[in-house]
């Protein structure tokens, strides 16, 4: 709120202005205010959160208040509070679910934010109701703690409860109506879940028929019970618990319509057994004698004895009603242990929380009871704790670190509080005292706050049972009727026995609830109504118990203010009242508050912290100057003004958003460094993953090479098993199936020649017998007629006969010339081989006579060695196989010869290797044609094949022969001998004439 002239006019007008352009938030310092606009405004969704996340948008916001109290959990390491506050209607439950919603979306991603805002609609269900002045009135207080994970994550949640309104239950004042939940229910059960509960219309229980109010304009209480149930779904509790939490509602509901009647003299009743009581009996568990004991009777114990009281009617309705608000504050209560134990089952907390506060807020209506005496004691305490904060603890604190300020008075509430807390004269303390004796009453009670309070100036006693409290919000007077019953808030030990009795799992929880809260000690005197009732706490000490702890979690918390505005009575949009407007900014300071936000400095950092979280900026060394000096010098360094900032003796004060501009550059600074050490970590990252890559690459392909040897070599083998299993079990199979067809023909045929001939034989020889005994024209027809049909039959069956010999013919045709080309391909066959055989032998032989000439070669040779001893024989140099040198004394050498003889044996030994071959192939492929062994090839292809390969090598065997001729022939020219040159000659013309 930027004012030049700041005054409660303007404000007004600043406030109206804004109202009216539905801009609903405004900020006042460090408080948020929050108008409420009774109507949809376009402020909220994901865009929204977005841009608040993002910081692109400035304007006042709840998600504004969020944002900061996330951040500085995280910067500051400290648990934040968000406190909502202000009058009944003004819109505190909604501004809680919308701050809820933006740390959800914020620290969202592990599942449970979803969990935390869906325990609105059960909370608001069971706790909230339509008043005069709110159609959703929370009648409890409640605050959130949601906790965060190191990352700044939400790992949980847990809600703390206060004084429910528990009266409620069965009294409403005209206009209103009771919790939203037994409506629902009454709207939204299915069919077979009204019959489970004998539920009808809301009509028709006293409870809800009290206000004559049973609807609220524009709220479906049908849609809302499927969003109810479909909440519980989502926190976990089960099928069997929501039917058993339904049964517990219809059941307080029944227990409103059952009604007693009177049976003796003494005004002594007992309930009417009628559908009602059968009712309640069923859905709670027990049997109809038991509740009708514990609804007119009570059992009392004195000392050793027992004493069995009749109840009157006002005593038995009284039971009847603790009764059935006992059973809806213990349903209220487990359904917050539900949702915690879901919201804290394996959820790691770091320490680090937001907790947002949304009590009721300050009541004042034409009649006063207990619970506004109770909320408007709340809101005193949170109105003392806002003012500590923004009010008493600032200016202390300035003051005490010695900066220049000037004091802005305040109005502090601690009169007020000191009338309700003090001891053994205020407000709670009598009321406590008057509580325990068991003749006290309503009007003892406000004569006893007469008598001790008159002289406090913010008591004022007023006539009967009336007196008036001067609160921070105003006056408001308060009438003490139902102030001790509900303070007592008595359920005697007959109804905790039938509880525990029952066979339901819920009423026998809520029975050892009760017990474990009555072992609680009593401060002061009993008070002696007998059983379990006197042991416990009253509701005020409770109460105030639950505000000191509350108080001081508070205490250790960074607060964040939101005060909510109602701008009008009638809860209709555009409706701007400002006197009522200007009432509750006066009650909740906000003038004040701007004030100090204008001259005061909301932002402090101590010296050690501020340097060592900004110190890393400096530009100059800094390693040894003190923490003031690193301070200062950093103020300088930004170009902060002096006006902007105060130097403390243990800290340094800013003015609001001086603190920003050094975050942003820090922020920038370190996302720098970030990205740096990013890049670098990238770059090692990819060398380290490049090298992984290059040696798991290499080693993949020897591994997978040898995988795939090992795979093929396998397949290999199994190819050439399945090769042969396969030839050996076809030929098996057809041959089995050949002798089976053959085998059944034969079978067939003589079965039918057989038939065929007996029955053409016994049918002739029937007519001819039958025909000499009877001489009747019609019987001679009918055995013409059969003769016929059996001779037609005879004729197909011999036609038949010999269209299947006809068929036999032709195979027997056909396999005949089968085996007539077959013993033609083996008549074939054998002469090739007779002919390879022949000539085989002939090249052996040509080969033994080869070697036989060179033998008697190498004998003349030596002969004429001892003649000729001067003569020296060379080998043809063309031939580069056999050279001959003459030695220095003239001698004949024998080398030649020797060379040529190892050259015809190893034609020899191949002309021996190449027979083996051809001869073992050919006889493979003739036992593949004879069928003898199953081959996956065609053997007339491979046979043309073979005879190719066995012509060439012939060929070239015969080239490599006839150069082994001219070799030997050169060598034989050289010599002089004539027996030896004759024997060649005859040897190579024997050749020559050879034919392959």
């Amino acid at each position: 709120m930027q004012l030049s002239y700041l005054n409660e006019p303007s404000v007004l007008y600043n406030l109206n202005y804004r109202y009216n352009q539905d801009m609903i938030y405004t900020k006042a310092g460090p408080v948020l205010v929050a108008v409420n606009p009774f109507k949809e405004v376009p402020l909220y969704g994901n865009r929204y959160i977005e841009a608040y996340r993002k910081r692109s948008n400035e304007s006042p916001h709840v998600y504004a208040i969020a944002d900061t109290a996330i951040r500085e959990m995280i910067r500051d390491e400290v648990n934040q509070s968000i406190i909502i506050s202000g009058e009944s209607g003004a819109g505190k439950t909604e501004t809680a679910k919308i701050a809820m919603q933006y740390l959800a979306a914020l620290g969202g991603g592990s599942g449970i934010e979803y969990e935390i805002l869906k325990t609105n609609p059960i909370l608001e269900a069971f706790g909230n109701a339509k008043t005069l002045r709110n159609d959703n009135s929370s009648r409890f207080g409640k605050l959130i703690e949601i906790h965060f994970s190191e990352s700044g994550k939400i790992s949980g949640a847990q809600i703390q409860t206060f004084l429910l309104e528990k009266s409620r239950v069965v009294q409403c004042a005209e206009g209103e109506r009771s919790y939203h939940i037994f409506y629902q229910l009454c709207a939204g059960a299915s069919p077979a879940l009204k019959e489970k509960l004998n539920l009808t219309s809301a009509h028709e229980y006293k409870y809800l028929g009290q206000s004559n109010c049973y609807s609220i304009n524009g709220v479906d209480d049908a849609e809302r019970f499927h969003t109810v149930k479909e909440a519980l779904d989502i926190v976990h509790v089960s099928k069997e618990d929501q039917e058993s939490v339904f049964a517990m509602l219809a059941a307080v509901l029944w227990l409103g319509n059952v009604s007693f009647t009177v049976i003796d003299n003494e005004n002594h009743v007992e309930p009417v057994a009628d559908e009602s009581l059968s009712t309640v009996a069923n859905l709670i568990g027990c049997t109809i004698n038991e509740l009708t004991l514990t609804l007119s009777k009570r059992n009392m114990r004195v000392r050793n004895d027992t004493i069995v009281q009749k109840l009157t009617l006002p005593q038995a309705i009284d039971a009847r009603d603790a009764l059935a608000k006992s059973i809806y504050s213990c349903l209220f209560d487990w359904l917050v242990e539900q949702i915690n134990k879901s919201l804290a089952v394996g959820k790691r907390r770091t320490g680090r929380s937001i907790s947002i506060l949304d009590i009721y807020g300050f009541e004042s209506f034409d009649k006063n009871s207990f619970e506004q005496f109770c909320i408007n004691y709340a809101n005193e305490r949170l109105q003392q704790h806002f003012n500590r904060h923004l009010f008493k603890l600032e200016q202390e604190e300035y003051i005490q670190d010695g900066i220049d300020w000037t004091r802005v008075d305040f109005e502090d509430n601690q009169d007020c509080l000191s009338l309700f807390e003090k001891k053994p004269l205020g407000l709670l303390s009598l009321l406590d005292e008057e509580s325990t004796f068991p003749n006290g009453t309503d009007l003892t009670l406000a004569n006893k706050l007469k008598q001790h309070l008159h002289s406090n100036s913010c008591f004022r006693g007023d006539k009967g049972k009336l007196f008036t409290v001067v609160h921070y919000a105003g006056e408001v007077t308060y009438e003490t009727t139902g102030f001790l019953e509900k303070n007592r808030d008595l359920l005697h030990s007959d109804s905790i026995q039938l509880l525990s009795s029952c066979s339901c799992l819920l009423p026998q929880a809520f029975a050892s609830s009760m017990l474990i809260q009555s072992e609680k000690p009593v401060v002061g005197p009993l008070y002696k109504a007998g059983g379990a009732d006197s042991q416990r706490l009253s509701v005020a000490t409770k109460f105030k118990s639950q505000l000191f702890q509350l108080m001081q979690r508070l205490g250790n918390t960074t607060p964040h203010f939101i005060r909510c505005i109602k701008p009008n009575n009638i809860q209709s949009p555009g409706v701007y009242e400002q006197g009522l407007v200007l009432q509750q900014l006066r009650c909740c300071g906000v003038l004040e508050v701007v004030r100090i936000s204008r001259s005061g400095f909301p932002t402090r950092m101590s010296h050690q912290k501020f340097s060592r979280r900004y110190g890393f900026l400096l530009v100059e060394n800094i390693a040894d100057k003190d923490t003031l000096s690193v301070s200062v010098a950093i103020l300088h360094q930004f170009n902060i003004l002096p006006e902007m900032y105060q130097v403390g003796y243990t800290k340094l004060f800013f003015r609001t958003g001086q603190i920003g501009v050094l975050e942003d550059t820090r922020n920038r600074t370190l996302h720098g460094i970030l990205r740096v050490q990013s890049s670098f970590r990238g770059y090692q990252a990819r060398c380290r993953l490049k090298e992984l890559k290059m040696g798991i690459s290499i080693l993949q392909s020897f591994v997978r090479g040898e995988k795939i040897r090992k795979e093929f070599a396998e397949l290999r083998r199994r190819h050439r098993a399945a090769a042969t299993i396969q030839s050996q079990v076809k030929s098996k199979i057809a041959r089995k199936q050949y002798k089976g067809i053959a085998d059944a023909s034969v079978l067939i045929q003589s079965v039918i020649r057989g038939w065929l001939v007996r029955r053409c034989s016994g049918d002739i020889g029937w007519l001819k017998s039958g025909g000499t005994k009877t001489n009747e024209s019609g019987e001679v027809l009918v055995k013409a007629s059969v003769l016929s049909e059996l001779q037609r039959r005879v004729l197909k069956a011999e036609a038949a006969l010999r269209e299947k010999e006809e068929e036999n013919d032709i195979l027997q045709q056909r396999l005949q010339q089968y085996e007539n080309r077959w013993s033609e391909y083996e008549t074939k066959m054998k002469s090739m081989e007779e002919i390879w055989q022949k000539q085989m032998r002939s090249l052996q032989s040509s080969l033994s006579i080869a070697k036989k000439s060179l033998a008697v070669e190498d004998s003349a040779r030596n002969s004429d060695a001892s003649v000729n001893a001067s003569d020296a024989t060379d080998w043809d140099s063309s031939s580069n196989q056999f050279r001959s040198q003459t030695s220095n004394g003239g001698g004949p050498r024998l080398q030649p010869m020797s060379a040529g003889l190892s050259v015809i044996g190893r034609l020899a030994e191949e002309f021996e290797q190449r027979a083996q071959v051809f001869g073992d192939d050919a006889k493979f492929l003739v036992e593949v044609k004879s069928g003898q062994v199953e081959a996956n090839l065609n053997p007339d292809r491979e046979l043309r094949r073979l005879k190719q390969m066995f012509e060439t090598w012939k060929k070239d065997y015969g080239g490599r022969l006839r150069e082994t001729k001219l070799i030997l022939s050169k060598l034989g020219s050289e010599e002089s001998s004539g027996s030896m040159e004759k024997v060649k000659r005859k040897w190579w013309g024997r050749r020559n004439s050879t034919r392959y």
